[in-house]
Formats: C-alpha cells, structure tokens, sequence
C-alpha cells in the first residue's frame, strides 16, 4: 500500500528560511539521473544569482546543504544518523525530506536514484516559484502508479497514412525535439516512453538474414542508428524507460517485393522467422532499449483466413517472445489486450515466457475515448456480451494491467482538468492495475501545425502547448493527491503571480466540456468521435438512418445516440420517462440536468476569463492563447448545453406532437448558432485549417478541420428543427 505524508501544499511545504549566498550539493556522480537534476538544480539558482557547487556524496560532510544519499551507499559519516530503517516507507522511484544538523542540511533519501532525482527536482520547482532555494520540511512523496507512460505514435510505416502524421516526419528525427520533450516528461514525472508504429525494425537494423527488408543503405542506416541510440540514451539519463511495439503481422514493403512476401497478414514461416530475428536482433543492438510491445487484432490473419485467438497469441509467442529469450539480455514485455484476444490465451503465453519481471498489458479505458467518464463502461474486450473480467480475475501473479487513456478528442485546444483525474485514478486503481499510458492515435505531439505564426505563438512544439495536459496527468498519476496549488503555481510561474489561482479553476470548468460530451455520445473506436469539433466520423451506435454528407453531429443524431456512462440518460430515455410520468432516479443524471451543468461551468469559465482581461491588461504572448482557448471551450459548452436542450424539446414535439416544444426546439438550436459563432470568433484568427485524420474521407472540403468550416452544418440543424413533424 502506498504511503505518503504530504505535509501542506506543494508551496506551503518550504520554510521560509533566509537564502544562503552559496550552496552545496552531495550526490552519487556516477548516477546520470542524479546528475540530470542536479544540473537542472544549479542551473535555476545561477540564474537567479546563487552559486551552487556540486561534490561526490563520499565527500559529505556536516557543512554540505543538500545530500543525495541513495539505500545501501549511506556515506560513513552519516552512518550514526541515517540506517536502513530510514528506507523502509520510501518506494522505488520516491523519496523522503529529512533534515539533520539541527536543521542546517537536507538529505534526499531514496531507495534508486530515480526518487533522489526527484527529490532534487522538487527543491528545482520550489527555486522556481519562491525564487530562491527554500528547505522543505519533512515528508515521504510515494509514487501512486509504477508506470506513467506515454504513448507517442512515430510518423514514420505509421498505423495511418494521413498530412497529420506525415508533417512530423523532420520533427520526429531532431534529437533537439527529443531532448525537450524528455525534459518535459522528467518533469511530469513520467517514467516511460512508449513508440508506436506499424513496424519498426527496418528503421533501427539491417536483419542479417533478410537484408533487403529495410530501405536504407549502409550510411542511411548508420544515420538512424545513431538517431535511436542516442534518443535511448538521453531517456536512460533522465531515468525513462523506453519501449518499442510492433503492430503484428506487418513487414516492410522493401520484404515483400524482395522475399515475394504480403506486407500484412502473412503467416508464412519466413515472416515468422524473420520477426522473432528481428526482435532479437534490435534488443542485442540498443543495450538501452528497455523493452518490447505487440498488439493484437488488426493485421493477424486475412479476412479469408481468419486466425483464433489461441493462434494470435501463438504467433506472438513463437516470434515476440521467442526472440526476446533469444535475445544476449533479459527486456521488459507489453502485450496490447484488443478485441481479437482471449484473456486465457494471453495468460498462456505470459506463464510460458516465464518472463524476469511482471508484463505490461495495456487495456483501452473506454475504448479510444478515454477522457469521457471515470467509470469503466467499455473496452476493446467484451465476453458473453459483456466486460471481459478474465484478465484480472483471478489475479494475476506476472502482469498487471495498464489503463490505456487515449485522447482522439481535442487535438488544438488546450485542456487540463486534474479533479477528473484524481477521481479517475481514485475509481479505477485496483490491485491488478499498476500504471497508465496517455495518448493518441490521430495526434503527434511534435509539430504545432495548427496554430498561425502569431506573436501569441511563443512555443515551438505541439507538447509545449499542451503543456498542462503533461503536467496534470502526469503530476497526479505520480503522486494522486497532488494539489492544485501545484497547477496554480506553474501558470504564476509562466504569466506572473495572482494569474494561476483563477486561471485554473478556469481551465477546470471549460475543460469539462469534452468530458460531458464523450460521457453522454457514446463512442468506440477513433472515428467514432471528435468532441472539440462535434464530428462522428464514423458512428458507433445510430438507431437510425441519416445524412452521412457530412461527419458533424446533426441534432438527428445527438438524439438518436446511446450514452458512454450508464448513469446518464439519453434523450429518447428521458422523454419517454418523463412522458410517462416515470421515476428517475436520483442517483440518474438527466439530459437537462447535463446541460445545465454544462452551461454553468461555461458561464462561470468566461466570467474568470472576462476579469483576467480586465485586472491584467498587460497579457500578451502565449497566455492571450491560453484565455482563448478557454473561452472556446466554454462557447462549445453553451452550444453542446443548448443543444442538448434543443434536442429534448425536439424529440417531445416528435412524439406529443405539441407545437410550443417545436418552438422551445427552435429557440435553443438558434441559440447553439450564436454560440459556435463565437467559437469561430475566438478560432478563425488564431488557427489554420488543420489536416484531421478522421474526416479525410468525407471529400475535399473536410480533408482539414476548422469550426469556420462546419458552419454550414450547424445552420443545416436550424432546417431539420424546422421541418420537423410528428412521428407516425
């Protein structure tokens, strides 16, 4: 059981002691994350005039400030203050505050020197925000979740061919971007880099058995060897885990054409054999490449071949794990859990491959809409007809799961809502879940594609912008009960102080919107929606038949539409009960009771937004963006509230065939209008047109995404409300 004593806020945990003119640092030399931090930590004070000098931690003594002292190497002179006794409530990867000397020094204690780095990077945070070094009192900080993964999707043999993948091809081989983006996850406390694509291997070796399966010759492989080595190493140093994954059955077509192969779907024995060498292969060459990841479903095995679920599993084990006990080194193993699978069959193979550590096994969190409701409503695996338990039950004793929560649900505007994840974390970590991975499959975090080169565009990359998004999920998954004064701080550290308080609670209401959206529309797979922009691609659940020209969310279909959590009411349910006269629950959240909650939010959103204006009239830069976004938020929130109410009113007139709910029907979709017009009003200038992967299909004028553009559909709502008649 995870043991913390967070004593006070983040801020509130430093005494305000008076800073000393120069500082000295103990640690572990030999250690690179140790070494990461430390440089972060002197690197902070230098700039704000206060010298720091770093020395071996063999070399501490009464006199050194700060002291790293990792389990097992406690210096001789402090053996009579510190033993092991000291470690038994710290975690791997947490730490503890103790000061000795009669409060004149800190020592970091930590059981790795991932925690000790952690340790340093938090008194880095605290120069931050008090400007100056301030020693924190007391404390154990214990890691909620083991793995805080990213899931980082490569443009390169990606899952789709799209502009929005193919535009971060340069991007994606700058170790200049890497280095940042590292530094970022360090910083939120993710532990875990996880690279996704089709299929990796040709771009990291030549297969010495099958060398015409990569493209590249001798020079051009050697470029991208150094290119992954040196992403590898940079991770290590900054105590991150690096994982590849493999789709299934998938090789390059460089080996089909010269092997008289299939690219995909190929059971043949060589494919076998080459992706078990492969796999072999690329772990004896990358000595820091932590481990190895497959998927299931997809590509395993032609629709006129259909494979069961024992053989997808059992051309995993004879290729995926077969060659990592190939292999001149033991590496970590993630196995994707998917539609196609069978739990029982997975269990099989894990017990078989007798791994050295516990297996990742990654589970979708409501399918691909992972930022919807904190109760589990769906995943990729259903048995008789419902959520497929057989994977946690009974417990497993080599694996545990990993809650995959992806985002296919805002791709430009900013988001970030931490009590959604605290009670996302509190609802949904069980004993068999250690972990979460956070990602996307329609959005690289690379290139910021979509925003105009403005002067309010201060960032450079799509992360940097997103940057509360990192910082709420990561920060919370690594230690739960984090405050929000942590979140608060950061933006008073980006904007100046007084901006984080009211800002936040700004960001909190107006990023419910997507929450409710994706909680009440029912969704599956990627296509299935796009909640900033009201887009269904692809529908998941229409009981009925409609105008598919376009993939916006006509008011037919907000109607006609299950919901993801079963604690809300559709529209047809509510009417009818209503109707009917029936009971509602109370524990049942009405249809109007979302909207006006959703209108709420959004109100109260853009009255902090309104006095932020007016008490800073000095904003400039990136923060005009960050209240922008805001707003645009808040504007859909009233739009998705008034069309949620249009749509009750719709469907009552459709049924009593009462004439004034067809007129209440019509104010509130008239209303949704004046509303996505202010969405234009706070988008048009600010973004481009943005390629978007779900709508390519739907014809020239959607293969970009802009809310300018869906404005004709929005109008279209204002006709079917009009045309409307009773049903038969």
């Amino acid at each position: 059981m995870r043991i913390v004593f967070f004593l006070g806020f983040f801020i509130l945990s430093f005494s305000w002691c008076h800073s000393v003119a120069q500082l000295s640092v103990a640690y572990d030399k030999s250690k690179e994350p140790l070494v990461f931090a430390a440089n972060k930590f002197q690197a902070l004070l230098s700039a704000k005039d206060q010298k720091v000098t770093c020395g071996p931690i063999s070399e501490i003594s009464t006199t050194t400030d700060i002291g790293v002292v990792i389990k097992g190497k406690v210096p001789k002179l402090l053996a009579a203050q510190v033993n092991q006794k000291d470690f038994d409530l710290i975690q791997q990867e947490g730490y503890a505050y103790r000061t000795i000397n009669n409060g004149k020094s800190l020592l970091i204690l930590s059981v790795d020197e991932i925690g000790g780095m952690y340790g340093l990077l938090e008194l880095a945070e605290g120069v931050q925000v008090t400007g100056s070094y301030q020693k924190p009192r007391d404390k154990v900080v214990n890691p909620s979740l083991s793995y805080r993964i990213l899931k980082f999707n490569l443009p390169w043999s990606p899952y789709r061919e799209s502009p929005a993948t193919a535009v971060h091809m340069q991007v994606c081989r700058d170790l200049n971007f890497w280095e940042r983006f590292l530094d970022m996850m360090v910083e939120n406390r993710f532990n875990v880099l996880s690279l996704w694509n089709n299929h990796p291997f040709p771009f990291m070796i030549k297969a010495v058995n099958f060398q015409e399966a990569t493209p590249f010759n001798d020079v051009e492989m050697a470029e991208w060897k150094e290119f992954w080595k040196a992403l590898f190493s940079m991770a290590k140093q900054r105590g991150i885990q690096t994982f590849i994954v493999n789709w299934n059955i998938v090789v390059s077509p460089e080996f089909a054409r010269a092997y008289g192969a299939q690219e995909y779907n190929d059971l043949s024995e060589q494919v076998k054999r080459y992706t078990r060498e492969s796999v072999t292969q690329v772990i004896n060459e990358y000595e820091d490449l932590t481990g190895i990841g497959v998927t299931l479903a997809d590509w395993m095995g032609t629709f006129d071949e259909k494979m069961t679920p024992t053989q997808r599993e059992e051309w995993i084990e004879e290729t995926f794990v077969a060659g990592m006990k190939a292999a001149n080194r033991p590496v970590k193993f993630i196995h994707r859990s998917v539609l196609a699978g069978d739990p029982m069959a997975m269990r099989r193979v894990i017990d078989n491959a007798k791994l050295p550590e516990e297996a990742l096994v990654e589970i979708k969190f409501n399918w691909s809409h992972g930022h919807s409701t904190p109760t589990l409503a769906i995943t990729h695996d259903y048995h008789s007809g419902k959520l497929d338990d057989r994977f946690w039950t009974p417990l497993p004793t080599n694996y545990k799961i990993q809650w995959m929560i992806r985002n296919e649900d805002f791709f430009i505007l900013r988001w970030g809502q931490p009590d959604f994840i605290r009670k996302h974390i509190e609802v949904n970590k069980k004993d068999y879940v250690n972990g979460y991975f956070i990602g996307s499959e329609g959005f690289i975090p690379a290139l910021d594609y979509s925003h105009k080169p403005l002067a309010v565009k201060t960032w450079q990359y799509g992360f940097e912008k997103q940057w509360l998004f990192y910082k709420v999920w990561g920060r919370l998954l690594y230690q739960q009960d984090a405050p929000d004064q942590l979140f608060s701080s950061a933006f008073d550290v980006r904007y100046g102080k007084g901006v984080g308080v009211p800002l936040l609670q700004a960001y909190k209401l107006a990023s419910n919107m997507p929450l409710r959206l994706a909680s009440f529309h029912r969704s599956t797979w990627d296509y299935t929606l796009y909640a900033e922009g009201f887009i269904e691609a692809e529908p998941s659940s229409p009981k009925g038949t409609f105008d598919r020209s376009s993939p916006f969310i006509s008011i037919d279909e907000f109607i006609d539409h299950e919901t993801l959590d079963p604690a809300i009411l559709s529209i047809p349910a509510y009417v009818h009960a209503v109707l009917n006269n029936e009971k509602i629950q109370t524990d049942v959240i009405t249809p109007l009771a979302l909207a006006d909650s959703s209108a709420r939010d959004s109100r109260r959103a853009l009255a902090i937004v309104a006095s932020l204006r007016t008490q800073h009239t000095a904003f400039s830069g990136a923060l005009i963006s960050e209240l922008d976004d805001v707003a645009t938020w808040s504007y859909l929130g009233l739009y998705f509230a008034d069309k949620i109410r249009a749509g009750v009113a719709l469907e009552n007139y459709r049924i009593t065939g009462n004439a004034a709910k067809k007129e209440e029907s019509l104010q509130f979709i008239n209303a949704c209008l004046t509303h996505w017009d202010q969405v234009i009003e706070y988008t048009k200038d600010r973004y481009l047109p943005t390629p978007h992967v779900s709508t390519e299909h739907y014809g020239e004028e959607y293969k970009t995404f802009s809310w300018e553009s869906l404005r004709p559909q929005v109008v279209r709502d204002i006709e079917i409300v009009k045309e409307s008649s009773t049903k038969p």
